[in-house]
């Protein structure tokens, strides 16, 4: 009878460590960082009362196969609120998408989406990515302004990463002025460029740096290598895919 008792219940323990493994959350984080996502956004402070993604902008992790920017869990639905005035990046037929990646996990799948429609899918095929990705998709015939949404899709978990990026497609789309600019432009004085790429302070979690920025950081100092909003843990030091030293 002892030994009846205890093989099953090493099966169900064996089995129930298994389905811990498959649906335990993704280790790995990320969000695009440019053009700046919503959640990106929310992190530099261009839009205002976001609640708790302004600190986990990396965070916005559900089950794959949503259509919505939060990725339909019940976490930041802020995400979701199209009435919001969501800065919106003026971009040309094609787009190239920087992700930002706090931790790394291998990949399956990188999805866009305008709509109903997907616009582009690159497969990683299990690859561990490096600390940023980068994807350049063709808007395919969509114009004005759209919201892209983009599937980040764990290979080992039931997960995906989601980020949606509100942009202009095909620039600024105002009113036309209604004078004429001139045919010959006005004479104005040779700019002289500058030396060295503008400075940005001291380094500090929070901050939305663009590319040439330089900050200080432990007595030394570093420059922007591709836009995205600092966080803790990402001291230029730790993450020469955003900060080469000078």
């Amino acid at each position: 009878m002892r030994r009846r008792t205890t093989l099953p219940l090493l099966t169900v323990a064996t089995v129930g460590a298994s389905l811990f493994v498959a649906v335990a959350p993704a280790s790995a984080h990320g969000y695009i960082s440019s053009p700046p996502s919503r959640q990106a956004n929310c992190a530099r402070g261009a839009v205002a009362n976001c609640g708790d993604i302004v600190y986990e902008p990396q965070s916005v992790e559900a089950p794959k196969g949503s259509t919505q920017c939060n990725g339909g869990g019940t976490r930041f639905a802020v995400l979701n609120d199209n009435g919001r005035n969501w800065p919106a990046a003026s971009v040309g037929s094609s787009v190239t998408f920087n992700w930002v990646l706090t931790a790394r996990h291998s990949t399956s799948t990188w999805e866009y989406f305008i709509g109903g429609t997907r616009l582009a899918s690159f497969n990683d095929g299990g690859a561990q990515p490096g600390a940023t990705k980068s994807h350049t998709v063709s808007m395919g015939g969509f114009t004005g302004r759209q919201t892209v949404l983009a599937r980040w899709n764990i290979a080992d978990t039931i997960n995906a990463f989601y980020s949606c990026v509100d942009v202009n497609i095909g620039g600024g789309g105002g009113t036309p002025p209604t004078t004429p600019p001139p045919t010959t432009p006005p004479t104005q004085p040779p700019t002289t460029p500058p030396t060295q790429p503008p400075a940005g302070g001291t380094w500090r979690a929070g901050a939305a740096y663009s590319p040439g920025n330089v900050v200080t950081y432990g007595g030394a100092s570093y420059s922007c290598r591709q836009a995205h909003t600092a966080l803790a843990g990402w001291e230029p030091p730790n993450v020469p895919a955003l900060w080469s030293r000078i």
